[in-house]
C-alpha cells in the first residue's frame, strides 16, 4: 500500500502545483489531482492536500511539503511500512 495524495486545482494559486510536482518525482507516492475536492472553505484560504484521506494544511506551499511528509512519515509508522520518504 502506498500513500495516496489528492490535491484540487483550484489551490493551486497557493504554490501547491509546485508541491504537486516534487511528490509526482517519487514513485512511491500515488499523487491524484482533481477539479475540486470539496473542501472550499480550506481551498480558499491555505495551501491544503488530502494526505490517505486525512486534510494537511499548512501557512505556505513550502511547509505544506514538509506536512504532508511529517503526515505520511506518522501513517507509515502506524502500519510499519518499509519504504524511503525524500
Amino acid at each position: 500500500m502506498i500513500p495516496i495524495i489528492e490535491f484540487c486545482v483550484s489551490n493551486m494559486h497557493h504554490g501547491t502545483d509546485a508541491v504537486m510536482k516534487k511528490l509526482e518525482e517519487n514513485p512511491e507516492y500515488d499523487v491524484i489531482e482533481y477539479g475540486c475536492l470539496g473542501n472550499c472553505g480550506e481551498c480558499y484560504v491555505l495551501p491544503y492536500a488530502i494526505v490517505n484521506g486525512e486534510i494537511v494544511t499548512a501557512a505556505t506551499a513550502d511547509e505544506l511539503y514538509t506536512a504532508i511528509i511529517a503526515s505520511i512519515e506518522e501513517w507509515k509508522k502506524q502500519f510499519d511500512f518499509d519504504f524511503d520518504i525524500d
